[in-house]
């Protein structure tokens, strides 16, 4: 290991001239085809990424659990070109994908969507009600991708795989994972048991439990303990799959997680005044989440049909906040929601003549019940009889049917692949808050949207490892019950209010882009063009609640979101290979950056600065030890929109300081059933946050990993 280590010093310190223009590291190819990943979101079935017309990405549990030692699922995105790592709080990450976040992102389990209807704009944190160790694997297609899912996939799709039991191997089998992570500056502890059988060739199962620790932020060498910034979780998942016959597959899974204690520090007394920050007045505000998913699974494949393969899923999901203030005159606030979401969807594939077809139909089903609760200093109690952040009493359903073609022209020269989806949503909430009037009132609506794409693969080479690619699509996004009827708290000093009239948000997207996998070298470069129309924006409307500017919102937001994204790897023997990530974006909408009713044009909000990663990596001959040095780095974030110069309590004034951080890791297989993985990141314990988060980042981060397989 020695030559490794010499040469990792000389490239960790090569890693301070790259310019500060973020990307992952990707897989060393042995051919282009073998070695291509196979995703499944981007078309609904399985296909090799250098066959898809989309920008796409893999992340699997060996990398975000070994390799990265993620400490959540918005943190297993890191590194991916145009994704911001945004974090209102340790325990509530949103990453921004092209520009979006929060409910302009799709994520979906097993393809059962975890959005629903009370998702709300700018980040949330329900991504992270998804255990990344049930994970085996992420789908991550970028751009609008409705035609095939719907409302809310315009920044990118996102496909959380769980594990799976145990194959089959002629016996009945029992198998089980210890699994440990544990990080100094983050003070946390992650814990999971999970045991897996195979009693019968027709019959597996699979569970686990994760307990989760985390304890106050260490900051940089400046910053240091970031008070209130921890919080507890507690995760169980399984899954049953029985086979009925060699072709039909019946799987149970299920989920939960329960997240207690989780902070929103920067709107309270304990934020950091980094660099000009405010800090707020509030003494105490935090968050209990949990959510629980039950879903039935129906598989069956009849080649030479007129149904080559059927999937049907039925789901249950719940998703329960409540959150508790106490305000700076000691009155305090207890608000939530439940919302219960019942889904069901059918996705068919036929190959013909035609092509290779996919097409299906969802219906999903949210019922919402809200409440609010206050405390006077005194003790006394008083129960909103209306509502509480959102609608109470409220129900949203959204249908949709979709169709997608696959097929090749001019001797497989050229791949086609066009598709339409036409989708109905409707909002119903009994019980809303009248801004005016502070009566109840009723709002109701509904909406229909047809989408459609069209995208084109040309293989440069008669072995497809180096292709081209283009496309235009088509997305939106229908009002749910957040932009109608939300009476909360929002940015800095700001309270949203309700609203009866709403459009959907629509979106069209250009993209090309080359994609090459040759045996020592593989890359992707995309450049993308998305154009905005009827965005739903906050709008200030010069009144003032509870000290509080008031925002409403409207259908104003016309604008456009471009970017370019690189990702490429060099290997440069069996014992060294590195890589760089850069990504560039640009976007303007138009927004209301004063009280006054005129809008005017201006940046997206929390747009992305120009962001790298380069990275270098050592392994031996039999792979049995690595170590890589990994450099991170951001320009300063100083293309402001009027809403984050508004945001003052977690962007500075003037924008969020460039940074460039630098780590290294290392990781043995000891034996054939333990792993070992150590690292240290922020080697130089350097104090900085990602843009538009509320929290710094940990400072010099020691972290260790180990899954032993029994």
């Amino acid at each position: 290991m020695k030559p490794c280590i010499e040469g990792l010093k000389i490239a960790v310190v090569a890693t301070s001239l790259v310019l500060t223009t973020g990307a992952a590291r990707a897989e060393a190819p042995q051919s282009a085809v073998a070695q291509s990943n196979i995703v499944v979101t981007a078309l609904r079935v399985p296909a090799g990424d250098m066959t898809v017309p989309y920008t796409t990405y893999r992340r699997t549990a060996s990398e975000t659990q070994a390799d990265k030692s993620a400490r959540s699922t918005p943190e297993a995105f890191a590194g991916i070109p145009s994704m911001l790592g945004q974090k209102t709080a340790n325990g509530q990450g949103s990453p921004y994908f092209r520009g979006f976040t929060g409910f302009r992102n799709l994520f979906m389990v097993e393809g059962i969507r975890l959005n629903n209807s009370v998702f709300r704009d700018g980040p949330n944190q329900y991504w992270n009600t998804v255990d990344l160790l049930s994970v085996s694997d992420l789908d991550v297609v970028m751009g609008p991708a409705s035609v095939l899912y719907g409302s809310d996939a315009i920044g990118a799709t996102v496909n959380a795989r769980t594990i799976s039991p145990p194959a089959y191997t002629g016996t009945p089998s029992l198998d089980g994972r210890l699994y440990y992570r544990g990080a100094t500056a983050e003070r946390s502890t992650i814990g999971r048991i999970q045991l897996g059988a195979r009693p019968t060739e027709q019959l597996g199962f699979i569970g686990g439990i994760s307990l989760k620790d985390y304890g106050d932020l260490q900051g940089g060498q400046k910053v240091g303990r970031q008070r209130h910034t921890g919080n507890e979780e507690l995760d169980f998942d399984g899954r049953v799959d029985y086979s009925l016959d060699k072709d039909q597959v019946l799987t149970y899974g299920h989920q939960s997680a329960s997240q207690d204690d989780v902070w929103r520090t920067h709107k309270t007394i304990y934020g950091l005044d980094w660099h000009g920050c405010s800090v707020g007045n509030e003494k105490a505000r935090s968050l209990d989440q949990h959510r629980t998913l039950d879903y039935l699974k129906f598989r069956s494949e009849t080649p030479n049909s007129f149904v080559d393969r059927m999937e049907l899923t039925l789901s249950r999901q719940k998703q329960q906040e409540d959150e508790y203030r106490i305000k700076s005159d000691d009155t305090s606030e207890a608000q939530g929601f439940t919302v219960t979401t019942w889904g069901t969807s059918l996705q068919l594939e036929s190959d013909t003549a035609a092509g290779n077809l996919v097409y299906g139909a969802d219906y999903y089903r949210d019922t919402v019940d809200s409440y609010l609760d206050k405390y006077k200093a005194n003790g006394a109690f008083s129960k909103s009889d209306i509502q509480g952040p959102v609608g109470d009493d409220a129900r949203y359903d959204s249908f949709g049917v979709y169709l997608q073609d696959t097929f090749s022209l001019f001797t497989d020269q050229l791949d086609v692949i066009p598709g339409a989806r036409y989708t109905f949503s409707q909002a119903d909430a009994n019980r809303v808050k009248n801004p005016v009037s502070g009566k109840a009132m009723s709002v109701n609506g509904s909406w229909d949207a047809v989408v459609g794409s069209l995208r084109l693969l040309h293989p440069l080479t008669q072995d497809r490892r180096q292709v081209v690619f283009a496309g235009i699509s088509q997305g939106f996004r229908a009002p749910n019950l957040s932009d109608l009827t939300r009476f909360d708290t929002a940015r800095s000093n700001e309270i949203e209010t309700p609203v009866s009239d709403l459009d959907p948000e629509r979106f069209l997207s250009y993209e090309a882009g080359i994609k090459s996998r040759f045996e020592t070298f593989s890359s992707s470069l995309t450049y993308y063009y998305t154009r905005i129309e009827d965005m739903i924006v906050r709008a200030p409307t010069g009144r003032t609640i509870d000290g509080l500017q008031e925002v409403t919102k409207k259908n104003s937001g016309d604008g456009y979101v471009q970017g370019l994204e690189w990702l490429g790897q060099l290997t440069l023997s069996q014992n060294w290979s590195t890589w760089l990530g850069a990504a560039w974006m640009d976007g303007e909408v138009e927004a209301y950056p004063t009280s006054s009713p005129a809008t005017s044009r201006d940046t997206i909000t929390r747009l992305m600065p120009p962001t790298a990663q380069l990275g270098v990596r050592c392994q031996t001959d039999s792979a049995k030890y690595w170590i890589e040095g990994v450099c991170d780095a951001a320009d300063k974030a100083d293309k402001l929109s009027a809403e984050d110069r508004r945001d003052t309590q977690r962007i500075p004034p003037g924008g969020t300081p460039g940074y460039a951080v630098f780590g290294a890791r290392a990781g043995t297989q000891v034996t054939r059933d333990l792993a070992l993985t150590v690292g240290v990141e922020n080697i130089f314990d350097k104090d900085y946050r990602i843009h538009g988060s509320g929290v710094n980042e940990p400072g010099r981060n020691f972290i260790l990993t180990a899954n032993y397989a029994f």
